[in-house]
C-alpha cells in the first residue's frame, strides 16, 4: 500500500492489521520524505516485513497520547526530532524561539524542552516493560555524558535520564533492522549488547569485552579536564572501522557503546532512498497551514552523506561520520524525474547535495578498508597528500540532471567546501557552478579571517579563502555573471577575543558588505567546539583557549560584525575603546563608526552611522 504509515487504530485496521509492530513517537510532525530520518527509519522497517505508526508531537501532559496503538507487539521508538528540541526552542541567547519549521504552521511549542526523556518516561509510565529504543539526533550527541548549554551543567547519558533500554546513534539503517530481528526473535531488550551502532546500559561488565574504560560520571564532575580527556577518546573512536567499544561508569551502572555501524554501500543507499516515501507532510496539517520545513527539502536532491571536513563546531563527525557514502546517478536521477512529475514543480531543482556538496566519495583510497585517519584530519590544516581530489563524478551528476526535461535549473546551496575546490588543479567545477547553478549569490562558510580562530575551528587559513574569492570574481568576470560570494560569519567561537572580531570587521569593512544574519557560537552537545567552551581547552591538545563566556562580550563580538547598524553603536564603540582601538573612530574611509551616534533624524535623512557611504550595497565589492 503506497500510502502514509498509520496514524491511528482506523489507519491500522484499514491495512488489514491488528495492531503495530512498533510505536514511533517523534517530537516533529509527520513528514514521510528522505530527508526526515523518522521516516527513513519507518520506511526501512517497513520494507523488511515490520508494521510501524507514527505518534507525531503527542500532548506530553496527557498520557494517553502515548496510548494511539496500544502496547505495540515489539516496542517504543523515540525520536527527538530532524534537530535538538533546545535548539529548536531557544536561542544561542537562550531566548524562547517563536517559530518551529517542523510543526504545522510552524507554531513553537508542541514538543517539550529534552523531548526523548520527556516521551520515554511517559511510555515507561504506561507500558512498564516495554522494550524502548531511542535514536536520532538528540539521543546520538547525548548518548554519553555531556556539556547542555542551556542547564549549564554536564548532563547524564540520555540512556538513563530516558530509561530507554538502547541508543540507536549514528544513522541508524543498519542498527535498527538488526534490533528489530533480535526483538523479533525473542531476545530481551537488556541482552541485546552486540549491535554496532547502539549504546546500552548494564550493572556488570561480566560479559563485555574489548573496551576502553572512561573516567566515571563522578571524575567528569569533578574535573573539567577529565571530560576534555574522555570526549576526545569519544571523538578518535568515531570510525566504524577501528573504533573501540566505550563504557562509562555511573553509581550502579555502566554505560557501553558499541563501535559505530559500518558506512552503507551504493547499493544500500539506492535502496533508501528507493523507498515508498509520500514525501510530503501528513495530509493532517494541511488544514494547519502544513509544515514549513517541507519546502526547504520537498525539491532537493540528497546526494551523499559523511564529511571529512572536520570543523570543529560541527557534530558530522559523532552523527554521520568522516567516511562520505553516496547514491548511484540512476538513483537520484530517478528520484527527479518523479520530482518533475510535481504538479507543484515549476522546473527549479531547489539543492543536489549533502553535508557538503561536491564530496561523492570518500576522501581517500583506503577509509573504505581501514577507516579515516585517527591522528589527523583529511583537510585541515592542509589537505594530506592521500586526499583524492576529483569533483569529475558530482560535475557528470550536475549535466546530468539539467538536461532533464521540465528541469530549467539546478541549484547547489549545500555548503561548497571551498578548500576542497581549491586544491583541485582543474577549474572546471567552480566555473560550471558560477555558470549553470548559481543564481546571484554563492553561500560558502570561512566563518572568521583570523588564523588563530579558524585554527580552533579546523577551518583553512583566511589566505585559502581569499584565494577562492579571487578565483570565483575572474571566473564570473570571463563569463560576464554579476554574481558575488555571501560569507558565512561567526561570532564568539572559542579562541576569539575582542581584538579577533575587530579583525573581522574591517575585513568586512574592506569588502563592503553588511552581514543580514550572523551566527554567534552555540554550544551543541558533543563538539570540540563546545568542549572549548565547557572546559577552556582545546581537547586534541589540551591548550587553554580563550572563550568569551559573559553575555556582555558575546553581544559586543556579534555587534562588531554588523557595526553598521545603529543599533549596535553603543556595543561598538565600548569594544573599540576596549581595545585601545579608537583610530577606528570617526569619518575617514577606514573608520567603522563615527565618533558619536547619529540621531534617529539624522539617519532618518541619510546620515552616515558608519565611515563608509550609507548606501553602500549590502553585497560584497567585487
Amino acid at each position: 500500500m503506497n500510502d502514509f504509515l498509520p496514524v491511528n487504530m482506523q489507519d491500522v485496521k484499514r491495512r488489514g492489521w491488528d495492531g503495530v509492530d512498533f510505536a514511533y513517537v517523534i517530537a516533529d510532525a509527520y513528514v514521510d520524505h528522505s530527508s526526515f530520518g523518522p521516516a527513513i527509519i519507518s520506511r526501512v522497517l517497513e520494507s523488511r516485513g515490520y508494521k510501524v505508526g507514527i505518534i507525531a508531537q503527542p500532548d506530553w501532559k496527557d498520557d494517553a497520547s502515548v496510548c494511539v496503538f496500544g502496547k505495540p507487539r515489539l516496542g517504543f521508538l523515540v525520536s527527538g526530532g530532524n534537530m535538538d528540541p533546545m535548539v529548536n526552542h531557544y536561542t544561542v541567547s537562550k531566548k524562547r524561539r517563536n517559530y518551529d519549521a517542523y510543526t504545522p504552521g510552524g507554531v513553537i511549542g508542541k514538543r517539550p524542552d529534552h523531548a526523548t526523556v520527556v516521551y520515554c518516561n511517559l511510555i515507561r509510565k504506561m507500558y512498564k516493560d516495554s522494550p524502548i529504543i531511542i535514536g536520532g539526533i538528540e539521543a546520538s550527541l547525548r548518548r554519553l555524558a555531556h556539556y547542555d548549554y542551556w542547564s549549564d551543567s554536564l548532563k547524564r547519558s540520555i540512556l538513563l535520564d530516558s530509561g530507554a533500554d538502547i541508543i540507536c546513534y549514528g544513522m541508524g539503517e543498519h542498527s535498527i533492522v538488526e534490533i528489530a530481528d533480535a526483538l523479533a526473535a525473542g531476545i530481551a531488550a537488556s541482552d541485546i549488547s552486540y549491535i554496532d551502532g547502539t549504546v546500552f546500559k548494564t550493572k556488570s561488565l561480566d560479559s563485555v569485552y574489548d573496551y576502553e574504560l572512561l573516567p566515571s560520571y563522578e571524575e567528569l564532575l569533578s574535573d573539567k579536564m577529565n571530560y576534555a580527556k574522555s570526549f576526545y577518546t569519544q571523538y578518535i573512536n568515531t570510525d566504524p572501522f577501528y573504533g573501540k567499544r566505550l563504557v562509562e561508569s555511573y553509581d550502579g551502572w555502566y554505560v557501553v557503546q558499541n563501535p559505530p555501524a559500518k558506512p552503507l554501500s551504493q547499493m544500500e543507499m539506492d535502496d533508501v532512498y528507493a523507498l515508498p516515501y509520500m514525501n510530503d507532510y501528513h495530509p493532517s496539517y494541511k488544514e494547519l497551514g502544513g509544515v514549513p520545513a517541507i519546502e526547504e527539502i520537498k525539491f532537493s536532491l540528497t546526494s551523499n552523506r559523511g564529511c571529512f571536513g572536520g570543523c570543529s563546531f560541527c557534530a558530522l563527525t559523532f552523527h554521520q561520520g568522516r567516511i562520505v557514502q553516496a547514491r548511484s546517478h540512476e538513483s537520484i536521477i530517478s528520484e527527479a524525474v518523479k520530482m518533475t512529475e510535481n504538479k507543484d514543480f515549476k522546473g527549479y531543482i531547489h539543492d543536489v547535495g549533502g553535508p557538503t556538496a561536491e564530496l561523492r566519495r570518500p576522501a581517500c583510497d583506503k577509509q573504505m578498508t581501514y577507516g579515516a585517519c585517527k591522528d589527523k584530519q583529511c583537510l585541515f590544516p592542509t589537505p594530506c597528500k592521500n586526499l583524492v581530489v576529483d569533483h569529475s563524478d558530482y560535475l557528470s551528476l550536475l549535466r546530468k540532471l539539467r538536461t532533464l526535461p521540465k528541469v530549467k535549473k539546478v541549484f547547489v546551496r549545500s555548503g561548497v567546501r571551498f578548500d576542497y575546490a581549491m586544491a583541485d588543479k582543474d577549474d572546471t567545477f567552480i566555473k560550471e557552478l558560477c555558470k549553470y547553478h548559481v543564481s546571484g549569490q554563492l553561500r560558502v562558510a570561512p566563518e572568521h579571517v583570523s588564523d588563530n580562530v579558524l585554527s580552533l575551528m579546523g577551518k583553512p587559513g583566511n589566505s585559502v579563502y581569499s584565494a577562492f574569492v579571487k578565483k570565483c570574481e575572474n571566473i564570473n568576470k570571463q563569463l560576464g555573471l554579476d554574481q558575488y560570494l555571501v560569507p558565512y560569519l561567526m561570532s564568539s567561537h572559542p579562541g576569539s577575543t575582542l581584538k579577533d572580531a575587530i579583525k573581522l570587521a574591517e575585513y568586512i569593512r574592506d569588502i563592503g558588505y553588511m552581514p543580514q544574519q550572523v551566527q554567534d557560537f552555540y554550544p551543541t552537545p558533543s563538539t570540540i567546539s563546545t568542549v572549548m567552551y565547557y572546559t577552556g581547552v582545546d581537547p586534541r591538545n589540551m591548550k587553554k583557549v580563550y572563550v568569551a563566556k559573559s553575555p556582555h562580550e558575546k553581544a559586543m563580538q556579534r555587534a562588531l560584525i554588523q557595526y553598521r547598524d545603529p543599533a549596535n553603536y553603543d556595543l561598538v564603540k565600548e569594544a573599540l575603546l576596549k581595545e585601545n582601538r579608537a583610530d577606528l573612530i570617526g569619518f575617514g574611509p577606514a573608520c567603522l563608526i563615527p565618533p558619536r551616534k547619529i540621531s534617529a533624524h539624522t539617519r532618518k535623512g541619510g546620515g552616515n552611522s558608519g565611515g563608509a557611504s550609507a548606501k553602500r550595497r549590502s553585497k560584497p565589492k567585487k
